[in-house]
């Protein structure tokens, strides 16, 4: 990432663009398949670089999850927000967005929860947990609007499926596996809105 002669060195910028670009190699090889010296060439940043904006590898595994959590959740907030009012809608078009996903050629799983399995580590940990959150929040949303007795309880439910299926996309088949779980979702919305 040479800045050219004359231009101004933005430290935000140069540090978005490493996040930017260490997203994609850490999602492909995993957080502990590539040392630093591999990362930092794949990246065309040399190791002072690396180390001058995120201290360690480990402050950039960090960075990178928790943007990848933020465009996540911006992802699914959008498609659910753009799906209108009824939560039947919003389940599907969620699930539709999530098998969309797994259909397309580089994907590798949640890679948040991968990084969590991977990079056994309280901060990554911490990280999986917070996205997990915020994923549920999102889910909790839904279940108020279909005025469930207990909406903590049916996102939780529907939290399993989304992450349930995302698992089988990833490790037995991706044909299907968001339509099945959005079948299922549906079903016990529609439990949910009758009771």
């Amino acid at each position: 990432m040479p800045v050219a002669k004359g231009s101004t060195i933005d430290p935000e910028r140069t540090r978005a663009t490493i996040v930017h670009a260490a997203t994609q190699v850490l999602y492909e090889r995993g957080l502990d398949g590539i040392g630093v010296a591999e990362l930092c060439a794949r990246l065309g940043v040399s190791k002072e670089t690396l180390y001058r904006h995120f201290g360690t590898k480990d402050g950039l595994v960090h960075a990178v999850l928790d943007t990848r959590s933020d465009r996540v959740i911006h992802w699914l907030t959008d498609t659910v927000s753009s799906s209108g009012d009824r939560p039947a809608d919003q389940l599907t078009a969620l699930f539709r967005a999530l098998q969309g996903w797994y259909d397309g050629p580089e994907f590798r799983g949640c890679a948040l929860i991968n990084a969590a399995t991977q990079h056994h580590t309280d901060a990554v940990r911490a990280i999986a947990a917070r996205h997990v959150e915020r994923y549920l929040e999102l889910l909790i949303g839904i279940a108020e609007g279909a005025g469930a007795d207990d909406p903590y309880r049916l996102a939780l439910q529907l939290l399993i499926l989304a992450e349930g299926a995302t698992v089988v996309a990833d490790h037995h088949s991706s044909a299907r596996a968001g339509e099945l779980a959005c079948q299922a979702a549906l079903a016990l919305l529609a439990a949910a809105e009758r009771s």
